[in-house]
């Protein structure tokens, strides 16, 4: 029997469906984020990158990525169960990610019960890459099995932004004098650094002011809009002088 190939997907965090473009992109991305300059030289770095370029060498170049798929394939079948087994061929498990990590991209480890492996469970790294739409599912292949892990991908519940949707909720506390005369505060964005929120006069407490395009990354393309509430607490002085 030979070997099952390194999954060279799995290493880019796609699936075996998955277009060019989006070969070309994830391993961009990764690239970028694991380069040896970037962290310190370190060994893990290193291994890290040339899984990534031996992956994108053959992925990259449609005649190569043909011939792997078939070797795949062939590895799968010659590792599948004989008849009368009764294993399951698809496994489906939830994955929870922090909000930060659909929009700037991250790496999990995800523990799977996998009825193939005698120890009863695989462990599969996977690479979410930025821009990611809470609801997606990743495939990836099996070991020793055929058939796919199927990950769905799900929001966290975070602490300064929550998740209803495509759309983000925060809340931004202000002064009552700022509610009453409007003017513009600075709200932390979901993917780091501030944005300018204009305040209108005489703003109301839970009032909800909309930032398009500063929400979760859509499946079709696009982000939510990030959904600001004003809260202040009323000014007590000056509604005793009225």
């Amino acid at each position: 029997m030979q070997p099952t190939p390194e999954n060279h997907y799995a290493v880019l965090g796609l699936d075996c469906n998955c277009s060019a473009p989006q070969i070309r992109d994830a391993y961009r991305l990764l690239a970028k984020r694991h380069h040896p300059d970037l962290n310190q030289n370190s060994e893990e770095a290193r291994a890290r990158t040339e899984a990534l370029n031996a992956a994108y060498e053959i992925l990259g170049d449609p005649a190569r990525r043909r011939a792997y798929d078939r070797a795949l394939d062939q590895a799968s079948q010659a590792a599948a169960p004989g008849r009368g087994a009764k294993i399951e061929q698809n496994i489906t498990q939830e994955v929870r990610l922090r909000i930060d990590g659909f929009l700037r991209g991250t790496a999990i480890e995800v523990q799977v019960n996998d009825p193939a492996n005698p120890a009863g469970r695989e462990t599969y790294r996977v690479e979410i890459p930025a821009m990611t739409a809470p609801g997606t599912r990743l495939r990836v292949p099996r070991r020793g099995a055929r058939g796919f892990v199927q990950l769905r991908l799900k929001a966290l519940p975070g602490f300064r932004f929550q998740a209803r949707g495509a759309d983000l909720r925060t809340d931004l506390r202000i002064s009552a004098q700022r509610a009453e005369q409007g003017g513009t505060e600075m709200v932390e964005r979901p993917t780091g650094g501030m944005i300018r929120l204009t305040i209108p006069k005489r703003v109301k407490r839970g009032e909800v002011i909309r930032l398009p395009g500063e929400g979760m990354p859509k499946a079709r393309g696009g982000r939510g809009d990030l959904l600001v509430r004003i809260t202040y607490r009323p000014d007590v002085r000056a509604s005793r002088a009225r």
